[in-house]
């Protein structure tokens, strides 16, 4: 599903670091190495359709490269 996040991430957290991610090697390979941690946090988002959702959103995130594959986990509220 296609969506836009609007504004900040708030409440980020990490819950996973380093060989704790299962899909490290996939990360290293399309990415490159680094210092991969999988975190979680709360967003405002913008789904294809054009509604406006608060969600809390996973994205995988490493020094020099950024973040990388968000997913929506579950919408929180509709505005």
């Amino acid at each position: 599903m296609y969506f836009e996040i609007i504004g900040q991430i708030t409440h980020a957290e990490t819950f996973a670091t380093g060989s704790s991610i299962l899909e490290i090697g996939r990360l290293r390979k399309l990415y490159g190495k680094g210092r991969w941690r999988k975190r979680k946090g709360i967003a405002r988002i913008c789904l294809s359709d054009g509604s406006v959702h608060l969600a809390e959103v996973h994205w995988y995130e490493a020094s020099g490269i950024g973040k990388k594959e968000f997913k929506i986990k579950r919408l929180i509220e509709r505005f």
